[in-house]
């Protein structure tokens, strides 16, 4: 199992999870990433795609709100890297809340680290 890295982007701080961790799938695991981000002065958590949950891809679950919204609380942002074509390719609700999230300033779903790289670096 490989571990979590703690790295410097632009000058924020990201906690970079490895892909074979813990699933992110319900308020105790986010709080858990939060708290883990936190003791290592990380503004972003990213995690990859293959990490979240199914229900997470469920919005009726209401996992995903829960998820970010803690998040949100906590003033720390979290990116989900990697491919998500396969969850938003069935629903055009998700489609939508994929894409309008990812405009926001909290959470983001990018296709890769340097897609997280280039985000950090436009926010300057």
């Amino acid at each position: 199992m490989t571990s979590d890295e703690l790295v410097n982007l632009h000058g924020v701080g990201v906690l970079r999870c490895a892909s074979d961790g813990p699933q992110l799938d319900g308020e105790g695991a986010a709080l858990d990433l939060i708290g883990d981000a936190m003791g290592r002065d990380a503004q972003v958590v990213a995690v990859p795609a293959e990490r979240v949950g199914e229900e997470f891809f469920r919005l009726r679950s209401g996992i995903a709100g829960a998820i970010m919204q803690k998040f949100v609380n906590y003033r720390v942002r979290l990116a989900v890297v990697g491919d998500v074509s396969h969850h938003v390719a069935g629903s055009t609700a998700l489609r939508d809340f994929v894409h309008e999230t990812s405009q926001g300033g909290h959470i983001w779903f990018l296709a890769d680290l340097d897609a997280l790289d280039e985000k950090l670096r436009a926010a300057g």
